[in-house]
């Protein structure tokens, strides 16, 4: 059997050799038959889409894009919902050697106009109920093609199938840039990250082995593809391995949610946090029978009372795993069972196959010694999947990220690693509270309060304070018809206290309806700190 190290150089050597085709690899190599995706209405019925299907509609669609003057390295953005023509869409991108910039469709103008208003994007390819949004953008050299009806100067989306189908992909080679996406903007504002094409070899390897998507699983990725997660993972991915995986044409409620992997049989789960935690809050009867061998969470980390919600009414346990755009998964508490190890609560887990995760001293890039927080980094000499080198067309932003000796990626996250390896997330390395010579991690904070009965949501941030530096501040939404007030707020702080730390209470906790968050579900917090 061949190791999982070893198979991760296999992996690369294939992904990174100079005919390299993305087509090929996600779609061309596989069997004819074999089914790529069950794609599911809201009303639960269901097609199934092969790989040849899949072939031979996307090498139309590549021949209707190149018919509007899309050729190798030309940007072509997707404001699409999960559906078989973004499927379809994707694929006909990469026949042609162009780039891909999802665009995601709860994005308002200003946010789509910073993706494609300054990278040449020639075409845009839009869902019909999205379409308007377009004519806020300044620019008007985009060609727009339309999932739906068109009018004016749209091309209909079904014309460009009517094409004869493009003879043969182009090879990009492992260097090639298949996608543009930018980040969430968590932190400020969003910047374009370049993927190659030798960043498959790492969205399989998490495939395999973080989530251990196997041939004989009903596999659901419920992460929207317009963000790294659901493009690496419920597109890639899956596609990489020629596996089926369930892509679900509607957005997301806890009923639709219940319904699909009862219906379906689902039997390995993964999503993003905000939907376990809108799963417990809908208070809603679990389906009986339902399969589930696996669940799997990316995106922040999953608060101890979920955990246990989803292992309680799921019958498994929600394991946490941990990436960015920038790199796609690195750590997991991984299912395969070749290296799934000791599930220790709080923890996101090992460096995966491929990659080497350290902890480092906060003020000088040294591994940091075990239980000692400090800087969340990849050792870049000793991770041969990694394949970010910087972000489009922002040189300084790029410089942050790495370090002046240039071994070092540096995540701008926080955390522990203890002597198994085993790493605990703190928090982003700005969003530490320094309190009175204290270095408090949110998460910590946020994860008690949310044990209280009466709390849906919380978010802990620093504010200044002129004698202690900083004071904890918590930002709480409340659920249902809990009654806010003096009392509450005793009742929360002598919480954090007694289950956390004394000096670790939220001085300052201000009930608000909701919190913000990026359109993938991140809390902004900077924003909180801006009041």
């Amino acid at each position: 059997m061949t190791s999982p190290q070893r198979h991760a150089a296999d992996l690369l050597s294939r992904f990174t050799r100079p005919d390299a085709c993305v087509a090929r690899v996600l779609c061309d190599d596989h069997p004819d038959g074999a089914v790529a995706f069950t794609v599911i209405e809201p009303d639960l019925s269901s097609h199934d889409l092969t790989y040849g299907e899949l072939r031979e509609r996307s090498a139309r669609c590549a021949a209707g894009l190149a018919a509007l003057g899309v050729g190798p390295g030309d940007r072509v953005a997707t404001l699409m919902a999960k559906s078989e023509e973004l499927v379809i869409a994707v694929l006909a991108i990469w026949r042609l050697g162009a780039v891909q910039v999802p665009l995601f469709t709860a994005f308002a103008p200003p946010a789509i106009a910073i993706r494609v208003g300054g990278n040449g994007t020639k075409v845009v390819i839009s869902d019909p109920g999205q379409r308007a949004k377009l004519d806020e953008i300044p620019g008007g050299d985009r060609r727009i093609v339309v999932v739906g009806p068109a009018s004016g100067d749209d091309i209909a989306f079904a014309d460009l199938l009517e094409a004869e189908p493009l003879a043969e992909p182009v090879a990009v080679g492992g260097e090639g840039i298949i996608v543009e996406l930018f980040t969430s903007g968590t932190t400020g504002t969003p910047k374009g990250v370049p993927i190659p094409l030798k960043a498959i070899a790492s969205m399989r390897m998490y495939q395999e082995y973080g989530l251990d998507h196997s041939e004989s699983d009903v596999f659901w990725n419920a992460a929207d593809p317009g963000w790294a997660y659901g493009l690496y993972y419920a597109l890639i991915g899956p596609l990489a391995l020629g596996r089926r995986s369930l892509l679900l044409h509607s957005g997301f409620s806890p009923e639709l949610t219940f319904s699909v992997l009862e219906t379906f049989g689902v039997t390995n789960f993964t999503a993003g946090p905000t939907v376990y935690r809108a799963l417990r809050n809908a208070d809603l009867p679990v389906p009986d029978g339902l399969k589930l061998r696996h669940c799997s969470s990316a995106g922040e980390p999953l608060n101890p009372d979920v955990i246990a919600w989803a292992e309680k009414v799921f019958g498994v346990p929600i394991l946490d795993h941990y990436g960015q755009t920038e790199l796609g998964m690195v750590v997991a508490n991984g299912w395969h069972p070749e290296i799934k190890g000791e599930l220790k609560p709080g923890s996101m887990g090992r460096a995966l196959p491929g990659w080497t995760v350290e902890v480092l001293h906060a003020d000088r890039d040294e591994a940091a010694p075990a239980g000692q927080q400090g800087r969340v980094a990849v050792d870049l000499a000793a991770s041969a999947l990694m394949w970010f080198t910087g972000y489009r067309d922002a040189p300084d932003r790029t410089a942050e990220r790495f370090s002046e000796d240039g071994r070092w990626y540096l995540t701008g996250d926080a955390a522990t690693k203890d002597e198994d390896g085993y790493i605990f997330f703190a928090s982003r390395d700005d969003d530490v509270i320094l309190m009175a010579g204290y270095r408090i991690g949110p998460f910590e904070v946020e994860s008690v309060l949310l044990e209280h009965d009466a709390v849906a949501e919380a978010a802990v941030v620093g504010l200044p304070d002129e004698l202690r530096g900083e004071v904890v501040a918590a930002f709480v939404v409340l659920r249902g018809d809990a009654e806010r007030g003096d009392d509450l707020v005793t009742e929360l702080q002598q919480l954090v206290k007694t289950r956390y730390a004394a000096h670790a209470y939220p001085r300052q906790i201000h009930f608000v309806p909701e919190l913000p968050r990026t359109p993938s579900g991140k809390i902004q917090r900077f924003l909180l700190r801006k009041g």
